[in-house]
């Protein structure tokens, strides 16, 4: 089995977090996770649809086992210990869903609320677009429905068309260079001082435990930069979601400065749909690192709704 560079659990790993490897449905073996695996927390479960990948870590307050709620997860193809898809193909956003479902399977989940973050929202819509009975609901944090790229550049205020363009070909490019450029990625130390140093950037605003947040920045520089170009341009094909099929409760959480999924399109989505909520904090696509708790209790308040 190929994988990516050494798994989480080998360097920082809470007494909350628990990691096993699970089959796909096309042959892809998976590193799937919870932050309850001795079943003790009280409270609802939640399928996150994490961004494109990153890990556990960048979620430090939901890997404490008094979150009050029971988190089960996944690192993507190639990233964090998953396996590389023998076709190089099988990674655009039809196949997240497809490892989500096989997460929910492994774990028991019949049903259950969904979460995503960054282009985890367009997995977990079209989940729900293609399998309706086994979703309660959609908590859409710096996400949305589909055409992600378009979004993109949001407060350069750039038109869709030309957004898309310029952040594709990017990609593109990272595709073919980014095995020179990792080597220098992988050195970065990415440790609290770095990370109080990204907020002042505007790409990252100031989070209130620089400590925290670390270990899940380093272990996200460590994914060849060539292979998460590859991961996004896969899901850069995937168009927006027929959100007139979409009859779930969902809440979306924008950020106003948000380079990487635009809060006026994430707005837009929450008008279209018939049970939803939108809320727009000031932070960046790291909000729920910026302003852990009011996106936690935002969490909270969604799931007992959907409950």
């Amino acid at each position: 089995m190929s994988t990516s560079a050494p798994s989480p659990e080998q360097r920082v790993r809470p007494a909350s977090l628990s990691f096993r490897d699970i089959l796909s449905d096309d042959g892809t073996y998976l590193r799937a996770w919870t932050n309850d695996p001795d079943g003790v927390i009280q409270g609802p479960t939640v399928v996150l649809c994490n961004g494109l990948g990153t890990n556990a870590f960048l979620w430090p307050w939901l890997l404490d086992a008094g979150c009050g709620v029971r988190i089960v997860s996944w690192n993507h193809r190639g990233v964090g210990g998953s396996e590389r898809p023998r076709d190089p193909k099988h990674v655009e956003i039809e196949h997240f869903v497809q490892d989500g479902l096989s997460v929910m399977d492994h774990f028991g989940i019949d049903r259950a609320a969904l979460m995503g973050w960054s282009m985890g929202v367009n997995t977990a819509f079209e989940l729900t677009y293609r399998h309706p009975e086994r979703v309660r609901g959609i908590f859409a944090v710096c996400g949305v429905p589909g055409d992600t790229f378009a979004t993109m550049l949001a407060p350069l205020h750039l038109p869709h068309a030309v957004a898309r363009a310029l952040t594709v070909n990017v990609c593109r490019i990272a595709k073919y260079a980014g095995w020179a450029a990792s080597p220098v990625v992988r050195r970065i130390p990415m440790g609290p001082r770095t990370v109080s140093l990204l907020g002042r950037t505007g790409f990252m605003f100031p989070v209130p435990d620089p400590a925290a947040a670390a270990p899940g920045l380093k272990e996200f520089v460590i994914t060849p930069v060539d292979w998460y170009a590859r991961l996004a341009l896969g899901t850069s094909k995937h168009a927006r979601v027929r959100l007139s099929k979409i009859d779930v409760p969902t809440m979306f959480v924008a950020a106003t400065y948000d380079i990487l999924a635009g809060a006026r399109d994430m707005a837009s989505a929450s008008r279209r749909l018939k049970d939803s909520r939108y809320v727009e904090l000031r932070g960046s696509h790291f909000v729920h690192l910026e302003q852990p708790e009011q996106v936690h209790h935002l969490l909270l308040e969604f799931l007992e709704r959907v409950a």
